[in-house]
């Protein structure tokens, strides 16, 4: 019954140990998983982490099995009335033992080194994309400085391009990662730090922040959006010129009315007279994936939801709960899904 016991045990850390090494699927596809890199900053933090965990694992599994063996070979069992022989020391064992780690923990240390050289390197002399992103309590604000566009919460790349992201804070500390992509940053006070990130692959890459940073903390989403090169010359240009007229008479014209007169200090949407700066910049919000910084998807339904109580949905949330009645929750969705 002991051994069996025993051997449950070795069993059962042979699965953790798989499971960090990658081996699991559901690990593997998790939305922010180390061990499932897209870009090169995330392959090279995938290897140092690999490599961590089979050093790691070629020293624990050898004690454990041998700590093991002497609970089960030397344990007192029923009949003993004495204790076996006691054991002062083996200097020989002691120093070879004490090297082996020393040796082992060097290696471990040493080995990263590469890896945080090629972490700290800024791509130059190749095309760069740079975009700065404002942490705030509790989304992202995204600008792209050479193309004159500000957005919030997603940030799209061009596949295969280094981005070089700024990063700092308008309020508290924050830190800006994206796990699949590689990289994470501090957004401080006053204060602007650069990393940078790349992606394989098109795609829909999941981040958030990774500082406590208040109420709503767990709730601060970003989403990566990598397109295409020549897909993502096209949201540029879609970007520059937004869609904002609304037909008169419609839905969305009421809900414009209601914008400007309860939204528009708060909120900018190029091309209107809407110049707020608050909250996010709302231009194009209909071709957003997400709302409520990352939160909840964005469908008229959500959006609802969003704009009858904020607070309920993100609490702390800086845009309150205005008491708007269901015709203009209504409206207001008709006009922000309109924004293209």
């Amino acid at each position: 019954m002991q051994g069996v016991r025993y051997r449950r045990l070795v069993a059962a850390l042979g699965g953790m140990l798989a499971a960090l090494a990658g081996a699991s699927p559901a690990l593997a596809a998790a939305p922010q998983s180390l061990l499932h890199p897209a870009g090169p900053q995330a392959e090279e933090l995938a290897k140092a982490i690999t490599w961590d965990i089979l050093a790691i694992t070629v020293i624990f599994v050898p004690v454990a099995l041998l700590a093991l063996y002497i609970l089960a070979r030397f344990r007192r069992r029923p009949g003993d009335d004495e204790l076996p022989p006691q054991v002062d020391g083996n200097p020989r064992w002691e120093l070879g033992w004490t090297l082996a780690l020393i040796v082992g923990l060097v290696i471990m240390v040493l080995h990263p080194l590469p890896a945080e050289a090629f972490f700290e390197r800024l791509p130059k002399g190749e095309k760069t994309l740079t975009v700065e992103v404002i942490g705030h309590q509790w989304w992202w604000e995204i600008r792209y400085p050479d193309y004159g566009i500000v957005t919030a919460n997603e940030m799209h790349i061009p596949a295969g391009t280094p981005v070089i992201v700024k990063t700092w804070s308008a309020d508290v500390i924050h830190s800006f990662g994206v796990p699949r992509l590689g990289g994470k940053n501090d957004a401080l006070p006053g204060r602007v730090l650069k990393f940078w990130l790349e992606a394989d692959e098109p795609g829909v890459y999941q981040g958030q922040c990774y500082e406590l940073c208040g109420a709503s903390h767990a709730r601060m989403l970003a989403r990566v959006i990598a397109h295409k090169p020549e897909e993502f010359d096209a949201w540029v240009q879609a970007r520059q010129n937004p869609v904002v007229a609304v037909p008169e008479g419609s839905l969305a014209a009421q809900g414009e009315q209601v914008f400007r007169g309860l939204c528009a200090a708060c909120h900018t949407v190029d091309g209107t007279p809407a110049k707020g700066t608050i909250g996010p910049n709302l231009t194009a919000f209909g071709t957003r994936t997400s709302i409520g910084g990352g939160v909840l998807e964005n469908t008229p339904e959500n959006l609802a939801v969003w704009l009858a109580d904020p607070p309920a949905v993100k609490p702390g949330s800086i845009m309150p709960n205005l008491g708007l009645s269901q015709d203009n929750i209504q409206a207001l969705v008709a006009y922000l899904q309109a924004l293209k």
